[in-house]
């Protein structure tokens, strides 16, 4: 029998809420953060200054992560959710705000992201732990990576039109503007999620613990580590290297649309075909063929092999990211004192991401610090097998069927009825 995501009447709203929130986020962040990044470039024309806006974004998330996961314990994570939106808002006014000079108030626009990730991704983790179970985890992961390729496709491609059609300024304005606007629609979504709290203290100690007595959490914990390492760069070298190539914003555009169908036709794929048993051999072919795809733009860098590279990308993420974070949620659903750790679980999963994150960044500051643009590519080749990584990890946790003999947290401390 297939899942049915939607199966009780009390979930089926909220779920509808949360896939709603998670595309109008997706829309909002493709619309116009994919342009910060050359924005930024266009007034500075230096990846230092880049580097240090992606670093604030990542050290502000992680703060805020952390942060947001001990007033979970004490307060709504849904007002945590309506904040973290807000913040989002506050970013793309401060973009519109500053203009021209956005350039020099990098590390502020950056925190301001980063708070707004945060507290956004604490919250609508937890949510979407709260409202699935392990047979619905791959259906759900693969219903918002759609929706994600969807809002993919079609904000990047529109805002790189409208700022080549317009004048530059004023394209930008125009996208950072509609941008605002769809994060405030959001905030109003959440009306629609039912308020939920949490019992107990923030236990993080306790769930740092764990990664000495449980192997298959200290081997997530690692993977997501790797994960970040590969994120940390490759989040905004490639979408310069776009516009180096091109010194077109309607460019990048193209290549967001390109890498974002394919990401269409694959989650559907992934999340159809991939099973619960086929895990850790999709993690396994995705992360090789993710590891080796830099090569394609090391060898030759033109538009042409950008487009490839974005397809390769596009094919293989979704099947590396449906069951793997299936496989994450898996393995804290079934970790010890989960029912009432499960915020601390996940705040450490993603601090984990962004140390990968943090990392390579300041990797890459030293290298271009001491040996200039020469040793990007080395950087990129180096830090993009973190994929292969998490396969590495991930290979000897064990795969939880979804069956009904799979052990599920109790309902009234998880997803009950008197919770959702």
């Amino acid at each position: 029998m297939k899942p049915n995501l939607f199966t009780a009447d009390s979930t089926r709203k909220e779920l509808h809420v949360l896939l709603i929130i998670g595309a109008l986020y997706s829309l909002g962040i493709f619309l116009s953060n994919t342009f910060v990044n050359i924005y930024l470039w266009k007034q500075t024309n230096d990846l230092i200054n880049i580097a240090m806006y992606n670093l604030a974004i990542y050290v502000a998330q992680t703060i805020l992560f952390t942060l947001s996961g001990s007033w979970a314990k004490r307060i709504d994570r849904v007002i945590i959710l309506r904040i973290g939106v807000f913040f989002l808002s506050v970013f793309f006014l401060l973009v519109l705000f500053t203009g021209e000079k956005a350039a020099s108030y990098n590390l502020l626009l950056g925190a301001v992201l980063g708070i707004g990730y945060g507290m956004y991704w604490l919250a609508y983790s937890v949510l979407t732990f709260e409202v699935t179970e392990p047979e619905t985890r791959d259906f759900f992961n693969g219903v918002s990576g759609l929706l994600q390729s969807l809002t993919g496709m079609i904000g990047p491609f529109v805002a790189g039109y409208i700022i080549t059609r317009m004048n530059n300024s004023h394209g930008y304005t125009l996208i950072f503007a509609v941008s605002f606007f769809l994060f405030l629609l959001a905030v109003i979504c959440t009306a629609g999620i039912k308020r939920r709290g949490a019992e107990g203290k923030f236990g993080l100690r306790q769930v740092w613990k764990e990664v000495k007595h449980d192997s298959a959490w200290r081997n997530t914990v690692l993977a997501h580590v790797f994960q970040g390492v590969r994120e940390g760069i490759y989040t905004f070298i490639i979408s310069v290297w776009v516009f180096i190539v091109t010194n077109s914003e309607l460019s990048l555009g193209t290549f967001n649309l390109v890498y974002s169908a394919f990401s269409f036709i694959f989650y559907y794929i992934a999340t159809r075909y991939i099973k619960s048993r086929q895990r850790k051999t999709a993690i396994f072919l995705s992360g090789v063929a993710l590891s080796l795809s830099v090569v394609l733009l090391l060898v030759e860098l033109n538009f042409t092999t950008l487009l490839i590279y974005a397809a390769i990308i596009g094919v293989f993420y979704p099947i590396l990211y449906v069951p793997y974070l299936s496989l994450t949620y898996d393995v804290i659903g079934k970790a010890r004192d989960a029912a009432k750790l499960r915020v601390e679980y996940i705040v450490l999963s993603d601090v984990a991401t962004n140390i990968g994150r943090i990392f390579s960044v300041v990797l890459l500051l030293i290298g271009v610090g001491i040996w200039a643009d020469a040793s990007i590519p080395y950087l990129m080749f180096i830090l993009g097998t973190g994929p292969f990584f998490i396969y590495f990890f991930t290979r000897h946790i064990k795969s939880f069927a979804p069956a009904a003999s799979v052990k599920k947290l109790p309902k009234n401390e998880i997803a009950g009825d008197d919770n959702r």
